[in-house]
């Protein structure tokens, strides 16, 4: 296993410890586990390039990563209704679609195809923002009782909310296309 794939597998097994902080309420603590979560991701993709470390099991491994850790963040922070719902649907649906279109093609066409669109790398930045930005709130780290404070979160999960619906887009019509060709 080189570098990056062990970087990427450090992700993974933060994800219980992140749920488990979560859930008891310690937000601070999760933030930080979010944030060394989210570095080892773009430091993972970095190292890979760089250094020419490219792997299959990366390939497959790192957007799988990605989904867990999302998808984890953004139940477990609407559940304690931190996130809003609709944003938890839109981000968790948006990569069901995605997961289901590269299975549909791979079972159409016999090719597991998994390239992020530059839009869904801008995207994931956002939702993991979003998580990372509630997880301060939460943990009053800030004064959230602050106008802006409050006013640049609603902007926060609103553009995130559109980046994911778009994106979605993007990859449902990369999906047909694909699937033509």
């Amino acid at each position: 296993m080189n570098l990056p794939n062990a970087l990427t597998m450090i992700r993974i097994l933060l994800i219980p410890l992140f749920l488990y902080k979560v859930l008891r309420g310690e937000f601070a603590f999760a933030a930080a586990v979010y944030l060394t979560a989210t570095v080892t991701d773009g430091l993972d993709g970095a190292i890979a390039r760089i250094w020419n470390l490219q792997t299959r099991l990366g390939t497959f491994l790192d957007p799988m990563a990605d989904k867990l850790l999302i998808t984890t963040s953004y139940i477990s922070l609407a559940f304690l209704n931190i996130i809003p719902l609709w944003l938890a649907i839109a981000v968790i649906s948006r990569d069901i679609i995605i997961v289901t279109g590269i299975l549909a093609v791979y079972f159409l066409k016999n090719q597991l195809i998994i390239k992020p669109h530059p839009v869904s790398k801008v995207t994931t930045f956002f939702q993991f923002m979003t998580v990372l930005w509630a997880l301060v709130l939460s943990s009053q780290m800030v004064m959230a009782d602050l106008p802006g404070v409050i006013k640049s979160y609603a902007y926060l999960t609103s553009l995130t909310g559109i980046l994911t619906v778009i994106s979605g887009g993007i990859y449902i019509l990369a999906g047909f296309r694909s699937l033509e060709e």
